[in-house]
């Protein structure tokens, strides 16, 4: 999979509109106040400040069970089923692992990372770990995000869709309380390569104590991170860059990067990082690593020689960390 696609989608596509009457924007962009004043700066309500000023809210809606969708996902000891919710007037389906019996159930969003959209299914990048980890009780709940699984389409302004894949695990988030199966109080996050990505920002915004495993996260500072992947560009990233150039033109990017707030995070972490990943390098986890560290935030960091960007050949051994790290942080028993 050449780079350019993940360039655009690693961590641009997905959704939601905002809802400004929730909160103050913050005046601080790059433009002049004149200049502010003449035109709409529209994605300033995305930076992490202001992300973390407004409120979230939705229910989430139980869709009808699909038998194709038990024969290729169901297995005795749980339910997979589909469901949708409201992200800022925007549909996002997503697919549920549900434990046997009434819980209620300790809960894992799984954030997964980029997937090309032709051929995608609900679940992917998601599902095999999903299987783990409601096998071990927990409710699993994955956004398809917003153009994908049958969900409306995101924003045509491509940093507007990446900044709505926050948007839409908050509202995500905020939606929990309304299922009775899910315990609301024991809750955390679970994010693969651009869905770490996610997964930080969201802590940041939301200045919540979710646990949180990333596997092989997307850390370089934004927009480098998208940069990053353009190099096999028919045209070089020159489109991407046309784009930037006018977003940065308009708006201080500082404001709206995951790596530069790394402050605000609260909450545990448990980071896992190959050291044979030819997507993400090595050294955007260690780094990332000792700045939490010298921030004297509560993290677990664990490199695994030659294990490549979906961490195999060890993949069972992580899955395995991370139950055990859920139940740890959330304070459960191993019967539980």
């Amino acid at each position: 999979m050449i780079k350019v696609i993940a360039a655009v989608l690693i961590g641009i596509v997905l959704g939601g509109l905002g809802m400004g009457g929730y909160f103050q924007l913050t005046e601080k962009t790059k433009l002049p106040a004149e200049q502010r004043e003449e035109k709409q700066l529209t994605l300033l309500k995305y930076s992490i400040e202001n992300l973390s000023q407004r409120a979230y809210g939705s229910v989430i809606v139980w869709d009808e069970a699909s038998a194709t969708m038990a024969a290729n996902l169901g297995k005795p000891g749980f339910t997979a089923r589909r469901f949708h919710f409201d992200s800022d007037g925007r549909r996002v389906n997503g697919l549920a692992h549900i434990p046997e019996g009434n819980g209620p159930f300790p809960v894992i969003i799984q954030i997964r990372g980029f997937i090309d959209q032709s051929g995608y299914l609900p679940g992917a990048g998601t599902w095999r770990s999903a299987e783990k980890f409601v096998q071990a009780g927990f409710l699993s709940l994955a956004p398809d995000f917003l153009g994908y699984g049958g969900s409306d389409n995101p924003s045509a302004n491509i940093f507007e869709a990446r900044f709505q894949t926050y948007t839409t695990v908050l509202n995500l988030l905020a939606d929990i309380s309304s299922l009775p199966m899910a315990d609301a109080g024991k809750v955390g996050l679970w994010g693969h390569s651009n869905g770490g990505q996610i997964a930080l920002t969201v802590l940041e915004a939301s200045g919540r104590d979710y646990p949180t495993s990333l596997w092989a996260p997307v850390t370089a500072r934004f927009p480098y991170s998208i940069l990053y992947y353009t190099d096999d560009a028919e045209d070089g990233g020159k489109a991407l860059r046309e784009d930037l150039a006018e977003f940065e033109s308009d708006y201080d990017s500082d404001e709206f990067a995951m790596t530069q707030h790394p402050d605000l995070i609260d909450a545990p972490i448990i980071l896992h990082q190959g050291t044979r990943d030819t997507w993400v390098p090595v050294s955007w986890s260690r780094n990332l690593v000792k700045r939490l560290k010298d921030l004297d935030k509560k993290i677990n960091y664990v490199e695994y020689p030659g294990a490549d960007h979906n961490l195999l050949p060890v993949w069972q051994t992580v899955v395995d960390k991370d139950i055990q790290f859920f139940r740890e942080e959330m304070g459960l028993t191993q019967s539980e």
